[in-house]
């Protein structure tokens, strides 16, 4: 906006805003609350209340609180001995405020505090860009017992590209798991990025040191947020709500079968909403153009037959996504409005 401003000095508001891409009713929008905003600070600066203390008099407060004896107390506590020998300097509050303008204010007590965590924003618009992994648990036999399921997703062609049943949850078994999957797929260095939520596997050093190795750049959800990590939870929803999914499994090698057998479905035979009711791997091998195309001359064929039933406009084949995103940046207002991209917060995710 600095930037409109300064030519807009030189060769008129509406050819500035035009050059800059910038509306002309956001810039004159911003001229007049910044003025309004500086007009406010100025007369905030202008007035001081006659009730405030004088500079010196917040020097002698301030030297007050830095007494020896004072060290460890909080300013009630100093306010009440104060007034024990016979002294008033300021309320509390008005103790708080200068501490708080010599910036000496915070918690003693020794808390936890939460870093901030960077919002993952990731962008696949072909497949082997991007993939999402995760470990669900399969109840056994008898309780307190499960087994492990591995799954790696790649997001643009929701195709499962590995899983992997095991015993227990392992950072080696992660690192093998996911090492043989690159390898099976021929991931280069540099081209992929591996997303997953932050369980302990996810986590290990073993699986960090793995991906720097293999050059896959590494992404995390934030802490307890769903959203950051939907294509996998999607997936195992479909998987736990298939008709033949046992409450328990009897046995390894019984849950073991019945992946052998889910996934090969999921992949090649599961027509899925999100990709426009075709299946993974017609998306991920590059056979979507030739299958819509199909549908193009099928709905074309019936359009023809009776097209009073088809009231808006001839029918078309819904198509999979151009791009797919996990957190898409927010648009801002000088953004051009684009035709509607799927992305993780707005996938379907009833399969």
């Amino acid at each position: 906006m600095q930037a409109a401003r300064e030519l807009a000095a030189d060769v008129g508001t509406a050819p500035a805003c035009q050059a800059l891409g910038v509306s002309r009713a956001t810039f004159y929008r911003r001229n007049e609350t910044e003025s309004r905003e500086q007009s406010l600070d100025d007369t905030r600066a202008r007035r001081r209340s006659p009730r405030a203390l004088a500079d010196h008099e917040r020097h002698s407060v301030l030297d007050v609180l830095h007494e020896a004896r004072f060290a460890d107390r909080a300013p009630a506590a100093i306010y009440a001995q104060l007034l024990d020998e016979h002294r008033y300097l300021c309320s509390i509050r008005t103790m708080y405020r200068v501490l708080q303008d010599a910036a000496e204010v915070r918690e003693r007590r020794d808390q936890l505090r939460h870093p901030q965590y960077h919002k993952p924003e990731l962008l696949a618009t072909a497949p082997h860009q991007v993939w999402s992994w995760d470990i669900t648990k399969l109840l056994g036999p008898a309780k307190w017992t499960y087994f492990y399921l591995y799954v790696i997703l790649d997001i643009f062609s929701r195709y499962v590209v590995g899983w992997m049943l095991a015993h227990r949850e392992n950072a080696d078994l992660a690192q093998r798991f996911i090492r043989e999957t690159c390898a099976k797929h021929d991931i280069a260095a540099d081209q992929l990025t591996l997303h997953s939520d932050r369980g302990p596997a996810m986590q290990s050093h073993s699986v960090a040191q793995l991906l720097a190795t293999l050059g896959v750049a590494k992404s995390q959800n934030r802490p307890h947020v769903s959203n950051d990590n939907p294509f996998s939870e999607s997936q195992f929803k479909t998987l736990k709500y298939r008709p033949d999914f046992p409450d328990r499994f009897a046995s390894f090698d019984v849950a073991h079968a019945f992946c052998g057998e889910f996934f090969p479905w999921y992949n090649d035979e599961h027509f899925h909403s999100g990709l426009g009711l075709l299946t993974p791997a017609t998306v991920h091998f590059g056979r979507a153009g030739k299958t819509l195309a199909q549908r193009q001359q099928t709905l074309r064929a019936a359009y023809a037959a009776h097209p009073e039933r088809f009231v808006r406009q001839p029918p078309r084949p819904a198509a999979p996504p151009e791009q797919v995103w996990i957190n898409p940046p927010p648009k801002t207002s000088n953004t051009r409005e684009e035709e509607p991209v799927l992305t993780a917060e707005t996938q379907p995710t009833l399969h």
